[in-house]
């Protein structure tokens, strides 16, 4: 089991800074730059698990609602990456890190909705606790990192709509499609010691809006 502890953090900050980051092939200069969390942090309160966290977004908001996502949002004129990733956790899920706790980026994935989404990996302190924004978030999960390196836990299938394969996760009963899934399997083969590309994964159609 992945532990929630400085041995974990320095290896996985090992990981990816010997990963090589990529340009997505292709023009990306028309889309809208956003960055998103990938939060490690205790698997529960008091557990020396590994976990990420993982929303479901309310029904109410106008795009994307009552999807699984990662907490992040659009970048700000002025922000970098990773300090839209790290506002928006704190607005969504209140964690409050800085710069300090930040591990790591991982490749930039465009999205069918019109967005450049930049990956954050993110140390969270023993003491935080995520608390969802009802305006924004429905519920937050904290799934064990484990529960994704499995191969049978990720699986790819097609779509009449594109010649691309579309990426699927298999997370709490649940299949989470791309973005959310392909950011999460990059992740995953990182951790494995893998430079594995997600940029050409598909998303579904129910995500190109």
């Amino acid at each position: 089991m992945l532990k929630f502890d400085a041995a974990s953090r320095q290896a996985i900050a090992g990981k990816i800074r010997a990963f090589r980051r990529a340009t997505p092939a292709g023009s990306t200069g028309e889309l809208k730059r956003a960055a998103v969390a990938i939060a490690l942090l205790a698997a529960d309160e008091g557990s020396d698990g590994l976990a990420f966290a993982l929303t479901r977004r309310v029904g109410k908001l106008r795009a994307h609602s009552g999807q699984w996502a990662l907490p992040g949002g659009r970048c700000d004129a002025d922000e970098t990456p990773v300090e839209a990733a790290l506002r928006e956790m704190s607005e969504e899920i209140g964690l409050t890190l800085d710069g300090a706790d930040t591990l790591g980026l991982l490749d930039d994935y465009p999205t069918r909705s019109g967005y450049l989404i930049t990956p954050v990996v993110v140390w969270c302190r023993p003491d935080m606790s995520p608390r969802a924004n009802p305006d924004e978030v429905e519920a937050i999960y904290r799934i064990p990192v484990a529960d994704i390196m499995p191969a049978e836990r990720v699986n790819f299938t097609r779509i009449p709509e594109s010649e691309r394969r579309v990426v699927r996760i298999s997370i709490l009963g649940q299949q989470i499609h791309a973005p959310t899934a392909a950011l999460l399997y990059q992740f995953r083969e990182v951790l494995a010691g893998r430079d594995t590309r997600v940029a050409d994964l598909e998303q579904p159609v129910f995500a190109w809006k």
